[in-house]
């Protein structure tokens, strides 16, 4: 399959997908590329910012473009790692019933699962992230679930505090990025974005986004041909190391 891979191509489709995306955020171009360069690293990415900055709008345009199926799960003080593994509830027969949560609604279709506000959850339900993320798989019903395309898109408050809990390391470390998202300052697009009606209905806005435009589930074979094709220099490969090891010793 990676021999039929045209990098060249997939920068022209890459490039689009930025396109796309600023036509439904505005002035967020720098988070956009970074958004861009985590999906296609097969990363998982996390968005904080203000309310109403556009993060989930970002996210679901996103979302839009790569195509697939999308689930979504919103941070709560009383989730726990269950309910994303299944929903419980009384059948039409009044008896007990068990049916897939988000995570298992579509099996290994799933393209993005969004976790949205997700410093409300408790730890608990932090905890299933680690191994979702990590590895694409959850365990549930005795058995293994793999989410080979998946992505993993979260957004965090950063202006609340009351009833939220912090990420434990652990759980930020699983993001390939974590991106600041600011309301714009220029003038001109505060004006555009509170007066031109095409911003009013944000689903209507992403809806008119070709579904797809990057195919979810050839981004795996992508990212494979790109980590083969392209090498960095010395100068590149030598600060990595050393910004590892400062980490790693920073007292050193």
């Amino acid at each position: 399959m990676q021999a039929n891979i045209n990098l060249n191509e997939w920068r022209e489709r890459a490039l689009a997908f930025e396109q796309a995306t600023n036509q439904v955020v505005l002035g967020l171009e720098q988070q956009v590329r970074a958004l861009t360069i985590a999906i296609f690293s097969r990363g998982h990415v996390l968005l904080e910012g203000d309310v109403g900055v556009g993060k989930t709008t970002l996210l679901k345009a996103a979302s839009r473009l790569l195509g697939g199926a999308y689930q979504r799960i919103e941070g709560a003080i009383d989730l726990m790692p269950g309910d994303f593994l299944y929903h419980a509830y009384i059948d039409e027969k009044g008896q007990p019933a068990v049916a897939p949560g988000p995570l298992l609604r579509h099996d290994n279709e799933l393209a993005v699962f969004f976790f949205n506000e997700i410093n409300r959850a408790r730890p608990q339900a932090h905890s299933l992230l680690l191994r979702l993320m990590a590895e694409r798989s959850v365990n549930a019903f005795n058995r293994d679930y793999a989410f080979p395309h998946l992505t993993v898109f979260a957004d965090r408050n950063r202006l609340e505090r009351e009833e939220t809990f912090e990420l434990p390391a652990a759980a930020r470390d699983r993001f390939f990025m974590e991106i600041s998202v600011n309301a714009p300052e220029d003038r001109a697009l505060q004006r555009d974005l509170m007066f031109n009606t095409r911003f009013h209905d944000a689903d209507a806005l992403i809806n008119t986004l070709e579904s797809g435009l990057v195919p979810y589930d050839q981004l795996n074979a992508v990212a494979e041909q790109v980590q083969a094709s392209v090498r960095a220099e010395l100068a590149l490969q030598d600060y990595a190391v050393n910004l590892w090891q400062a980490l790693r010793h920073p007292s050193a």
